[in-house]
């Protein structure tokens, strides 16, 4: 075999890994997605532990793929909602370190979207003795998203509702608002447009919360 066929052969080879691996992570980015906005709630536990075990497979192929590190995160952390107190705390505890483990080989693994989910963990859970809350960490980490994509759903809606959490409304409406208007990505369709619907209702319910809080201020004065 002449070295230039042999090279070819190659180089077609491993484009046809990649050409499976990415239709593989887009099914499992749908199949998560169908879990967690239309599967009834007590039938998602047995669903994503069913998803897990074709990440983990995958992951025995490509240990250092950081798509399949993230996705193993995302449901392991989806899946907490449907875990008690302890398995739950432990769930989030591993996604946090498949999360880290995922930014230190790749900062810009799935377009900022690690950097996402790892903030926003880090602004859910609850704070130190129980978990490893921390406001200033998560605000870096969802920051740090929107440096990588500033235009991207999901680093705009949860910045957003990070803020809306500080009572930062004015600031919240503005991520919001990109968040509800961006365009959603082609391979990831579904996910994105479920996403952008939470945004515009965030968007709506910040600015009713504007309202809310400028008539009572408008009231306080003539009390």
């Amino acid at each position: 075999m002449k070295k230039t066929t042999f090279v070819a052969l190659l180089l077609l080879t491993t484009q046809c890994f990649a050409d499976n691996l990415k239709v593989s992570l887009q099914n499992i980015e749908s199949g998560w997605a169908t879990i967690y906005y239309n599967t009834p709630e007590s039938k998602q536990s047995p669903a994503y532990h069913q998803l897990l075990d074709k990440v983990r497979a995958l992951q025995e192929q490509h240990p250092n793929d950081t798509d399949l590190i993230f996705w193993q995160a995302v449901i392991k952390a989806t899946n907490a909602d449907h875990q008690d107190a302890l398995t739950a705390l432990n769930a989030i505890k591993d996604a946090r370190a498949l999360l880290t483990k995922a930014i230190q080989i790749n900062p810009e693994t799935m377009n900022g979207s690690a950097y996402v989910t790892l903030g926003t963990l880090y602004y859910m859970v609850p704070k130190w003795p129980i978990a490893f809350g921390d406001d200033r960490i998560a605000q870096e980490l969802l920051e740090a998203a929107l440096q990588i994509n500033p235009t991207g759903i999901d680093s705009n809606y949860f910045y957003g509702d990070f803020l809306l959490s500080q009572d930062k409304v004015d600031e919240a409406i503005k991520y919001f608002k990109r968040a509800a208007t961006s365009p959603a990505r082609n391979e990831q369709l579904y996910a994105d447009n479920q996403l952008k619907a939470k945004a515009s209702l965030a968007l709506k319910n910040a600015k009713e919360r504007k309202i809310s809080s400028t008539k009572g201020l408008s009231l306080s004065l003539f009390n």
